[in-house]
C-alpha cells in the first residue's frame, strides 16, 4: 500500500483495547469521524488488535504502564494529598511542638531529640537550649516545599508512601475492566446494530463508562487506603507508616470503636468517597480522551508510514501529556472533595457528608483557592501518568504488531 507522509499509519487500525481503550475505541467509532452520519457498513468492527494482541498481552501493556506509572509520580501524587488534606484540617505540627518552648526553658543540659527541628527549618531556642521549630516548619506552602520538608523530615522514601496500594489497585483494576468492557462493547453493539443502528458508535463509550464504573467500585477501599497512607504523617521517631491493610483495619476499627452492633453495614465506610471518585473519574476520562485522540491522530499524521516505536512514544506520550494535564485542571474540585471525604476520621460525619454537601464546606472554607487545592501536583501528576500510560501501550502494541507481520 503506497502511502503519502500525512496519511494515518494504516498499522494503528490497531487500536488499544486495554487500560484506556473504552475512551479510545469511543472516541474513535463516534467523537472523531469528522461530521459522517454512522451507517451501518460503517459501523464498529472488530479492529487488528481485537484480533492480534489477546487478553494476557492486553493486561501486559496496561499492566506495565500502570505500574511504571505508579513508580515514577508517585511523589506527586504524595504532594497533591498533602496539601489537599493540609487544607482540610489534617495537622502536621508534631504534639511536642505545643510545649517545646517550655521545654526549652529548662535548661541547656536537657537533651529532647524528639523536639529538634528539621535542618530545612529556621529555628529558635530559650536561653541556649535545644532548638525548637517554628510553626511554619511543619506547613506545606506548594509542591516543592512538600517534597523538601517530607525529605527532611520523614525520609526520601516517604515520597513513595502509597505505592503498594496503588500497585495492588493497578491490578484487579485492570482485571475488571477488560473483560467486563470487552463483553458489554460487543453486547450493545449486537443489540444496536439490529434495532438502533445510529447509536452503535456510542456502544465502545457506554460499555467504557459501565466497565469503568464496575471497576472504580470494586477497588475504592485499596484506593481508601492508599488516600490515607500519602495523607496522614508519622510523628514518633523511627515508627514504620502502617501499610494497606494495617490502615484499612484502622478505619474498620474507628466504626466498631463506636457502634456496638459490628454488622456487615460497618463495612460500608470501605467505599468512602467512592461517589466522589466516580464524579471525577468519569469527567476525566471525557475530557482527556477527546482531547488526546485528535492531537494523536494529528501528530502520528505527519508520521504517516514511516512510523517507528521513537515516533509513536513521542506522538502518543505528548497528546496524553496534554489531555490529561486539561483533564486534572478541570476535574480538581472533585478529586479535593474525595480526598477529603477519605481522610474524614470521624465515622458520625463520614455517615452523614455526601460529595455535594463536601464541595459546599470546601467552597465555604476556602472559596476557589479551597476548591483547586493541589491543582499543581494534580496536574504535574496526571499529564506524565497519562502519557506513560498510552505510550507505553502503544509501544508494546506496535512492537507485537510488527513482529507477527514479519513473521
Amino acid at each position: 500500500m503506497v502511502c503519502s507522509k500525512h496519511t494515518f499509519p494504516s498499522w494503528l487500525s490497531a487500536a488499544p483495547s486495554g487500560g484506556g481503550a473504552a475512551a479510545e475505541d469511543s472516541m474513535r467509532a463516534s467523537v472523531f469521524l469528522e461530521g459522517r452520519e454512522e451507517s451501518p457498513e460503517h459501523r464498529p468492527s472488530n479492529t487488528l488488535s481485537d484480533v492480534n494482541m489477546g487478553v494476557p498481552e492486553r493486561v501486559f501493556a496496561a499492566a506495565g504502564a500502570a505500574f511504571l506509572s505508579a513508580i515514577i509520580v508517585n511523589p506527586l501524587d504524595v504532594a497533591k494529598t498533602r496539601l489537599q488534606a493540609q487544607a482540610a484540617g489534617v495537622p502536621y505540627t508534631p504534639p511536642q511542638h505545643h510545649f517545646s518552648r517550655h521545654i526549652a526553658s529548662i535548661g541547656p543540659n536537657m537533651m529532647f531529640p524528639n523536639v529538634r527541628c528539621s535542618p530545612s527549618c529556621n529555628h529558635g531556642g530559650i536561653l541556649g537550649a535545644e532548638p525548637f521549630c517554628r510553626p511554619e516548619c511543619f506547613q506545606y506552602k506548594g509542591t516543592m516545599d512538600v517534597f523538601f520538608k517530607v525529605t527532611r523530615q520523614e525520609g526520601l522514601a516517604r515520597l513513595w508512601s502509597g505505592t503498594n496500594a496503588g500497585l495492588a489497585l493497578a491490578i484487579p483494576t485492570v482485571g475488571i475492566y477488560l473483560p467486563c468492557y470487552d463483553i458489554l462493547r460487543n453486547w450493545i453493539e449486537e443489540f444496536t446494530t439490529q434495532s438502533a443502528p445510529k447509536f452503535t458508535p456510542y456502544a465502545p463509550l457506554v460499555a467504557g463508562s459501565i466497565a469503568r464504573s464496575l471497576a472504580c467500585i470494586a477497588c475504592s477501599p485499596i484506593e481508601l487506603a492508599r488516600t490515607r497512607m500519602q495523607a496522614y504523617k508519622e510523628f514518633q521517631i523511627g515508627a514504620k507508616p502502617p501499610g494497606m491493610w494495617k490502615t484499612l483495619l484502622g478505619v474498620l476499627s474507628s466504626v466498631r470503636s463506636t457502634n456496638n452492633q459490628q454488622n456487615i453495614y460497618s463495612y460500608r465506610i470501605l467505599w468512602t468517597g467512592v461517589g466522589a471518585q466516580l464524579a471525577r473519574d468519569v469527567p476525566f476520562s471525557a475530557i482527556c480522551w477527546s482531547t488526546l485522540e485528535p492531537i494523536r491522530r494529528g501528530l502520528l499524521r505527519l508520521v504517516g508510514e514511516d512510523a517507528n516505536a521513537a515516533s509513536i512514544l513521542g506522538a502518543n506520550f505528548t497528546a496524553g501529556f496534554v489531555a490529561g494535564s486539561l483533564a486534572a485542571a478541570a476535574t480538581c474540585p472533585l478529586d479535593v472533595a474525595k480526598t477529603r471525604r477519605q481522610i474524614q476520621k470521624d465515622p458520625a460525619k463520614t455517615w452523614r457528608m455526601t460529595t455535594r454537601q463536601t464541595l459546599i464546606e470546601i467552597w465555604r472554607d476556602g472559596g476557589v483557592k479551597g476548591l483547586f487545592t493541589g491543582i499543581g501536583p494534580r496536574v504535574g501528576r496526571a499529564g506524565p501518568s497519562v502519557g506513560i500510560v498510552i505510550s507505553f501501550y502503544e509501544v508494546v502494541k506496535y512492537a507485537l504488531h510488527q513482529r507477527r507481520t514479519n513473521s
